[in-house]
């Protein structure tokens, strides 16, 4: 089993088949296909299943995909370290919305200008998504909204937020859940670590009655609540980022509105473009103390 193989093998994963793998890796189709059967004579397994014109992993090829994953990057990995070369490649990036439009225009910006080798793909989702994804190697590293309890994955804080409850300008000044009987709540759908920090503040009985409506943007979320539709929780620096917010701003318990934005990534396969982007990326306050206590 060769490397090259591994290549072409993820190639045809990626693409679901084997006429978008050739033109993608600026190969025959022929010699994309004698790659893939040296590859599962080498393994002894059939990687693939085929339905009409599309490919489809089997079970030993979901296997060997993991493994081939890291075997890539393993490689690329020790080449940038015996070069000395700056990262290059394709960095994975997932984000949550907010983090997005908030807190990511600069410092992707400045990562473009600094590694320029390296194509960032970024992809939004909710905090649960994008976990899930990077533990399943589908992104290489992603902004969520908490620390993962496992320990397969590492996690840098980064980025404090204050989480505010926003209504329409007319609504009456909401202090406690009972403020907001009778409202609908304006969210992302379930996988949202915001959605259940509000869901926590209103408690089990009120979440069991409540109407939710779920969009997939902040700047619907906040259209629809300064329409009256209903009250939402959102990152204070979302309002800064959406135009004509002509919303009531609510202050929550600080057990309850105060966060930190963390990058995680799997334990122990951090890529060299990973690894830059940490490097450029400024800790939390809290962070950024406890450092300096383990070096005093």
């Amino acid at each position: 089993m060769e490397l090259a193989d591994l290549v072409v093998f993820k190639a045809v994963v990626e693409e679901g088949g084997i006429v978008r793998a050739a033109r993608k890796l600026n190969r025959v189709q022929s010699s994309v296909t004698m790659r893939v059967k040296q590859l599962e004579a080498a393994v002894g397994a059939q990687l693939f299943f085929r339905d009409r014109q599309r490919l489809f992993l089997s079970p030993p090829g979901e296997q060997l995909l993991a493994y081939a994953d890291k075997l890539l990057r393993l490689a690329e990995e020790a080449k940038s370290a015996v070069s000395g070369a700056p990262p290059s490649g394709v960095l994975r990036l997932g984000a949550l919305e907010s983090t997005t439009a908030s807190r990511l225009p600069d410092v992707l910006a400045r990562y473009h200008r600094a590694y320029p080798q390296v194509r960032v793909e970024l992809r939004t989702g909710t905090n649960d998504a994008l976990t899930a994804a990077v533990a399943e190697r589908r992104l290489d590293a992603a902004f969520v909204a908490e620390i993962p309890a496992t320990r397969d994955l590492g996690a840098l804080p980064l980025f404090p937020e204050r989480l505010i409850v926003i209504s329409a300008r007319d609504h009456r000044p909401i202090q406690r859940p009972h403020d907001v009987d009778g409202d609908s709540v304006i969210a992302f759908p379930n996988g949202c670590a915001y959605r259940r920090v509000l869901q926590r503040w209103l408690g089990d009985a009120r979440c069991a009655s409540v109407r939710v409506l779920e969009l997939g943007s902040y700047h619907a979320i906040v259209a629809c609540v300064a329409s009256g539709t209903g009250i939402a929780l959102v990152p204070e620096s979302v309002l800064g980022t959406v135009r004509h917010a002509h919303v009531a701003k609510h202050a929550l318990p600080k057990v309850y509105a105060n966060v930190t934005t963390p990058l995680v990534w799997r334990s122990g396969e951090q890529t060299p473009a990973v690894a830059a982007l940490r490097q450029m990326l400024p800790m939390s306050p809290a962070t950024t103390r406890r450092a300096a206590r383990r070096a005093a």
